[in-house]
């Protein structure tokens, strides 16, 4: 417990707008597993800055070790409307990297928040039975879904690390007569999963539709030296779920589960299936192993974040391909 002194210690730290000795401050409680001391120390921070001190910094940093470290009923005391906001990711990811959503469900209210908790935690191998419905996917993980990205959150931050690209491409050459198509479902999904990176980073996104095969969509784009390497459908749902996770270069990360249902979302379009939704998980999946998957590239290193799709639809004779990037 933190006694008068500690306190007296905080209050003079806020009354001086002292950032980094608050920082410190929330370092020594966290150690000391002064949970009650921590909240206090984000409360008096979340205060201040409406008096004109912009210790929100120290507020952040106090929800989220809470959020990460602290037993499940103190976790619950930041999973709220008004917590979290800046923190580097969602504290519905940050804290079901410790807890389980059965300790959780006893403390946070029945809402949105514990159903994004649901999720996170199905992706994590937790069975979850009763939650609330906050996406229109299951919560399980199908048999024909890959192994997704989990971001890993320490004191130092978040890693989420892309999938791995294929080994090696083959060079192909893109047709000189590519026809151009208006597919508004595809654009809006594909520009939705990557909006962090558009939006709240510096990064950059396109996607375009022809009538042809994948080496045609990326032509399309203004690639000349084609590279492709295939792709299994799960390994393309695993680079969709990233990207639509992730924040890139400076955006705020919007979580693993975020991440999977714009992947769903995404093939929905792709298979003209959105006036269908939601659609039953095994049909989704049938419909992500009918579409043909390619990683390409131009033959240029990788840097920084990166996703670069090609898709077929045989049956109905287009393709698509997309283009992010982001740099730190």
């Amino acid at each position: 417990m933190t006694d008068g002194g500690e306190d007296t210690t905080l209050d003079e730290l806020v009354h001086r707008g002292d950032l980094d000795g608050l920082v410190r401050l929330i370092d020594g409680r966290t150690a000391g597993g002064d949970w009650a001391g921590l909240l206090r120390l984000r409360d008096a921070s979340r205060a201040a800055v409406a008096t004109g001190r912009q210790l929100w910094p120290a507020a952040t940093l106090a929800e989220y070790r809470l959020a990460l470290w602290a037993p499940a009923d103190w976790a619950a005391t930041v999973l709220d409307e008004d917590s979290g906001r800046f923190t580097i990711g969602p504290l519905t990811e940050v804290v079901a990297v410790h807890h389980t959503y059965a300790d959780l469900a006893a403390h946070v209210p029945i809402g949105p928040r514990l159903g994004f908790i649901a999720h996170e935690r199905a992706l994590r191998g937790e069975p979850i039975d009763g939650a609330p419905e906050v996406l229109d996917i299951p919560l399980a993980v199908q048999p024909w879904e890959p192994a997704y990205v989990l971001a890993t959150y320490t004191d130092e931050g978040v890693q989420a690390d892309p999938p791995a690209r294929p080994p090696a491409l083959t060079a192909v050459a893109g047709g000189d007569d590519i026809a151009v198509v208006d597919d508004p479902d595809v654009t809006l999904a594909v520009r939705g999963l990557l909006e962090t990176w558009t939006a709240t980073s510096n990064g950059r996104a396109e996607v375009v539709a022809v009538e042809g095969a994948a080496a045609d969509a990326v032509a399309a784009l203004g690639v000349r030296a084609i590279r492709l390497a295939p792709l299994g459908p799960a390994d393309a749902l695993a680079w969709l779920a990233w990207a639509g996770s992730t924040g890139a270069a400076h955006g705020r990360r919007r979580g693993a589960a975020i991440g999977r249902f714009g992947a769903w979302w995404t093939v929905a379009a792709l298979s003209g299936a959105l006036d269908e939704w939601p659609l039953p998980p095994d049909e989704l999946g049938e419909l992500a192993g009918d579409l043909r998957w390619w990683w390409w590239d131009a033959g240029e290193p990788s840097l920084g974040w990166e996703l670069q799709l090609a898709v077929e639809d045989p049956a109905e004779g287009w393709a698509w391909a997309f283009s992010a990037h982001d740099a730190a």
